[in-house]
């Protein structure tokens, strides 16, 4: 039965150490295992249908809104005073995306474009889209900084054109006619005698060229080739480089194109990625980690640098002429128009801008951009990206409508753009990446532990079992000679006791 239990003991051993080892190699391997796994999934392929879903056709919710800020003082701007508004809204439009034309290239690429649609949410806006809202007439005083410097009598002709159709220095519409357009008699006229003057040939609307529209002919790496290029943008209609702005530098085009960003990112990552819309390449930094819903996450927002001047940061001088910090100047890809891009409520800009308008209150929990990112997929879990637009007025002789405006960045209005994963896709998201690696990490210990302990129980029993066994062998050696000597004493005495009693007769002869 001992010689069983030592050979139990020994196969427990043995068993004990293959389970550690086993534990020790998924330490090493387990990180591997997973990586590959994230490489294979993060690529652009339609074999990878969650990763692929989610590039094709965003089926996340995901929302615009939309803050007008309500001109108070109309009159009193035209005489010179500073500028009171206040911020109405939200107005919320849920964002439809879906990528059309997908074309995959031998290089590791692919092309699209990407589709855009807008639906107006009554039940998430503060109105509805017949709210009126009033603010300052883009075709009246942006027209105006544009023709300042021609001639005085024909600055004096275009005035007049604006009377005769009836064009003020501030417009009251309705919340749609000012997001996708409305009839102008003015507008009809560029468009017949000075065509290219205007973004488009139909209404005249701020959001007008965004609705069922496209962004363009993006071409961007699958990451077949190299992971750590996927969703990087190759060439954006047909061009590697931008032509709108001063120097190369700020003509790159870096980056993704804003919606996924390659894996295995570290807190060292920034989020580069290029907007047609603010056409300029554009760059969030780390900020601080976090969770949502049990996924670790990586926050990024704008560092102040983003639309900092030629003068406070020298690599933006390309983005010039300047104003203050804070203030992104678009006219050069906005057909010359005086509008600028900012954060919400000039937030991060140079604090003299609030002071030149009534009715600002920045913050950075409200007015801030940011991009919560999973680092290790690069997939976005929640994002919210906020931009102003403003319009740059001023008095200019010759043209009546302008009055006595004082020379001023008008914010017009702002929007965040809205989303984050949810329903099915945040399950699956958060069972795949988050629930199987931690099984795999915990089960790695779980068998160094388990593997240990199954030896160190083995090796006692084993031992015991021993230790039983030697004693059992050498108990009847001892038993032996001990009962050998006990005899061995007996006869002794006995044989002694004899000897002495034949002696005893002879002597008391003796003594007779």
């Amino acid at each position: 039965m001992a010689v069983n239990k030592s050979k139990v003991s020994v196969g427990f051993i043995i068993v004990g150490v293959l389970t550690a080892f086993f534990g020790i190699v998924l330490v090493f391997v387990g990180p591997i295992v997973i990586d590959d796994q994230v490489v294979k999934n993060t690529i652009i392929d339609p074999k990878n249908d969650l990763t692929y879903t989610m590039w094709k056709d965003l089926p996340v919710p995901f929302f615009m809104s939309v803050y007008f800020f309500h001109v108070l003082n109309p009159e009193e701007i035209l005489k010179g005073e500073k500028p009171m508004v206040e911020q109405r809204g939200p107005y919320v439009y849920r964002k439809q995306c879906r990528k059309e034309n997908i074309t995959f290239h031998p290089n590791s690429t692919v092309s699209y474009r990407e589709y855009r649609r807008y639906f107006f949410e009554p039940s998430m806006s503060v109105g509805n889209e017949s709210d009126v809202v009033t603010i300052p007439n883009m075709l009246v005083l942006g027209a105006a900084v544009m023709l300042e410097d021609l001639p005085y009598a024909v600055r004096l002709l275009i005035s007049a054109t604006f009377k005769t159709f009836q064009e003020g220095p501030f417009l009251t519409k309705t919340v749609e006619e000012l997001m996708w357009g409305y009839d102008s008699k003015l507008v009809e006229f560029l468009n017949k005698y000075l065509p290219g003057m205007l973004p488009s040939t139909g209404k005249f609307g701020l959001f007008a060229e965004f609705n069922n529209s496209n962004t363009g002919l993006f071409t961007t790496h699958t990451g077949k080739d190299d992971i750590r290029n996927v969703h990087k943008v190759d060439s954006w209609n047909g061009l590697t480089e931008l032509k709108y702005w001063r120097t190369p530098q700020c003509n790159m085009i870096n980056g993704t194109a804003g919606q996924m960003w390659p894996p295995f990112m570290t807190k060292e990552t920034t989020l580069p990625f290029y907007s047609p819309d603010a056409c300029r390449s554009l760059e969030l930094v780390y900020q601080r980690p976090g969770v949502m819903n049990g996924i670790p996450l990586y926050r990024y927002v704008a560092p102040k640098t983003m639309f900092a001047n030629g003068t406070d940061y020298p690599p933006n001088e390309g983005f010039c002429p300047c104003r203050q910090s804070g203030l992104l100047n678009v006219s050069s890809c906005r057909y010359n128009s005086p509008v600028f891009i900012s954060h919400p409520h000039f937030f991060n800009a140079d604090p003299v801008l609030l002071d030149y308008v009534l009715g600002l209150y920045p913050t950075e929990e409200e007015h801030g951009l940011f991009i919560d990112i999973h680092p290790l997929t690069g997939v976005p879990l929640n994002v919210s990206i906020r931009l102003q637009l403003n319009l740059y007025m001023k008095r200019v002789s010759g043209i009546t409508e302008t009055g006595r405006i004082s020379e001023v960045v008008m914010p017009m209005l702002w929007f965040e753009e809205k989303g984050y994963i949810d329903g099915p896709i945040l399950t699956t998201f958060h069972t795949n990446l988050v629930i199987l690696p931690a099984v795999m990490e915990y089960m790695q210990y779980i068998f160094i532990a388990l593997g240990l302990l199954t030896t160190i129980v083995a090796v006692l029993v084993f031992y015991k079992v021993k230790t039983s066994s030697n004693k059992a062998a050498t108990s009847p050696f001892f038993e032996n000679s001990w009962r050998e000597t006990c005899e061995g004493d007996a006869s002794l005495r006995e044989s002694t006791s004899t000897s002495t009693h034949e002696r005893t007769p002879l002597l008391q002869d003796k003594q007779h």
